[in-house]
């Protein structure tokens, strides 16, 4: 019993690490990706900026619906560990 109150005080920082980390791949990433391959389709086919401005929207409505996918997996996460106490 009281080796994992050890355990789970050490570790008490670990689920938010954890989703802090979740977030910012999904803020960084579908973001700097739809960029990159927008502005290089822009460049190809000489359409500037129409095919980064439509690959930037996207990217915001990736990572906006990444992010809410995983916020609502954490709160009902949160939400059974408290029920369980």
């Amino acid at each position: 019993m009281e080796i994992e109150k050890k355990i789970t005080n050490k570790n008490w920082w670990r689920p938010a690490m954890l989703i802090f980390s979740e977030i910012t791949t999904w803020i960084a990433f579908p973001i700097i990706f739809a960029l990159i391959l927008g502005k290089y389709l822009d460049n190809h086919y000489n359409t500037k900026p129409w095919i980064f401005l439509a690959f930037a929207f996207l990217g915001f409505l990736v990572s906006s619906v990444g992010i809410t996918k995983r916020i609502k997996r954490f709160t009902d996460k949160v939400k059974k560990e408290e029920n369980k106490l």
